[in-house]
């Protein structure tokens, strides 16, 4: 798959969205329990796209479980698994260990399609306002002085 943007290689910041407002798109879990992105403002907020197929999206998700635990950013994971896993994802993450990331599906792609991802995983970053600060495509080490540095960009 091609990353993202094609002047942006995957793993690198691409701050070319800079300042687009968080658009409104609904997501379920596997209850059927729905969550509103536009719902997330206030703090800022990492929605991360993945799916349970992908390697470098499953190596990535304990970061994100323990930026999610320390509460500074909001964590949104969205599984780009198809309709089909419905019932995987949240025994997926619980098998992992993974006790601070909701199951949140997006089986038709929406999230892909409004970010225009190609390549998984993929990170978005929006500010406390709604208003997006950089996007990634590709993992990273949330937890560490490069991820801290890059949420701090957003107040995070």
């Amino acid at each position: 798959m091609a990353s993202a943007s094609a002047e942006v290689p995957a793993g690198e910041v691409d701050r070319s969205h800079k300042g687009s407002r968080l658009p409104d798109l609904s997501f379920q879990d596997a209850t059927g329990k729905t969550i509103r992105t536009t719902e997330l403002t206030g703090k800022p907020l990492l929605i991360n796209l993945w799916a349970t197929w992908c390697g470098p999206c499953v190596a990535e998700l304990p970061e994100l479980d323990r930026l999610a635990a320390q509460g500074k950013v909001q964590v949104l994971t969205l599984s780009q698994d198809s309709a089909g896993a419905k019932g995987k994802v949240a025994p997926f993450l619980k098998g992992k260990g993974l006790t601070h990331l909701g199951a949140w599906l997006d089986p038709d792609a929406q999230g892909s399609t409004q970010w225009q991802v190609s390549t998984l995983p993929a990170s978005i970053y929006y500010d406390a306002q709604g208003r997006e600060v950089w996007r990634i495509s590709g993992s990273k080490a949330w937890v560490g002085a490069e991820g801290a540095a890059l949420l701090d960009e957003a107040g995070g």
